[in-house]
């Protein structure tokens, strides 16, 4: 199902809805990405769970025409799809820039009992310098789609990232507007999302590919209850490379949630 909510700066977010039941899992893409990305955690998930797949704004079937872009209002949007929903519950599933967003929007959102990380902040004591972000977004800007087919697939793809994977993410993201991309990526590199990190109460859940390492200890000085759990033979992208091994650790991980929460009640 369709549905769209209107964000504090009065943007409209698209969102796809599946499922019923008191918690609702919500899905964010990360960068140039879209809802669909998540299809087949939906048909995983819908028959015991309400899930929602936003757009951000900037992406998919959202407007974007914002002129300011920052991490607050991304959160805001998150919050205001979050808002939508008739649940008791929700667990936030941010992946790649969306991870960060999500943690800025959990304490925003009151009835947040989880965020789950597919994939992104692997190590918050080894962030980008404002120099290396600096270089990173010159290059977008100089060439776009060099960047694209030439630098990222070093940070994106493993080995064992499927061909057609690959190039349906380099296909989507070639077909971004350049400048748009630069602008909605930005607020990424602008906070401090080591604090936003410390600021969560709820549990945090990783769910990692391996071909790139986990620094968990380093995590847990800043997120005070991460767990965290590798899909193996994957690049960035597990929902669309495994995903039926993603959709195996999710519910374990909503499992074990959910019998921890009982716990504590």
């Amino acid at each position: 199902m369709d549905r769209h909510v209107s964000t504090s700066d009065h943007l409209r977010v698209h969102y796809e809805l599946a499922g019923t039941g008191d918690t609702a899992l919500v899905f964010v893409h990360g960068w140039l990405g879209n809802a669909t990305w998540w299809n087949a955690q939906r048909d995983h998930f819908a028959s015991r769970y309400m899930v929602a797949q936003i757009d951000l704004p900037g992406h998919g079937r959202s407007d974007m025409t914002r002129t300011r872009w920052s991490a607050a209002q991304y959160a805001d949007d998150i919050k205001a799809v979050a808002d939508d929903l008739a649940a008791r519950e929700v667990v936030l599933i941010g992946h790649s820039m969306s991870g960060a967003y999500v943690c800025e929007a959990a304490p925003r959102i009151g009835s947040t009992a989880a965020v789950i990380l597919v994939d992104t902040l692997k190590n918050l004591e080894a962030l980008p310098s404002p120099e290396q972000t600096a270089q990173m977004l010159e290059l977008y800007r100089k060439d776009f789609r060099g960047a694209v087919e030439n630098m990222l697939p070093q940070y994106l793809f493993s080995k064992d990232t499927p061909p057609e994977v690959r190039a349906r993410i380099q296909r989507e993201f070639i077909a971004a507007d350049p400048a748009l991309a630069v602008q909605i990526i930005e607020p990424l590199y602008q906070m401090d999302v080591r604090a936003a990190a410390q600021r969560i109460a709820v549990p945090v859940r990783a769910i990692n590919s391996d071909y790139t390492p986990t620094n968990v200890e380093g995590n847990r000085r800043y997120f005070r209850d991460y767990e965290y759990e590798t899909i193996a033979r994957a690049g960035h992208y597990p929902m669309l490379e495994r995903p039926d091994d993603l959709n195996s650790a999710l519910g374990r991980v909503l499992d074990q949630l959910r019998v921890s929460s009982e716990a504590m009640a």
